[in-house]
């Protein structure tokens, strides 16, 4: 018999702090699970001009992580460093409150 994983329903709130980055780009976040992926962007919404913005994800997982990165234009922030991680919260909504290209 195959041991199979059991999946759960995991919500990020992805929130980015785009402040220094002087005016609107296009911003988005990029990762391993879907519905994320390396190819392309998961759009991140304005939430406060040029300056606050968010994506509300959902994953359907058995693990306990996920690895991401945020990009701007298409391009991925903290080059040659390790991925952020995202650890889920089981019980309740996950929320990830960072600045872009900073630990």
């Amino acid at each position: 018999m195959g041991c199979v994983q059991p999946t759960y329903k995991q919500k990020v709130i992805f929130q980015l702090n785009a402040s220094d980055l002087n005016g609107s780009k296009t911003l988005g976040v990029r990762g391993n699970d879907s519905p994320l992926s390396w190819e392309k962007d998961y759009p991140l919404r304005e939430v406060i001009k040029d300056s606050i913005y968010e994506a509300t994800v959902v994953f359907y997982t058995g693990y306990a992580f996920t690895e991401f990165k945020f990009t701007i234009d298409g391009n991925f922030e903290l080059q040659n460093e390790d991925n952020r991680r995202v650890y889920f919260n089981k019980k309740h909504t996950t929320y990830i409150k960072a600045s872009f290209n900073r630990r």
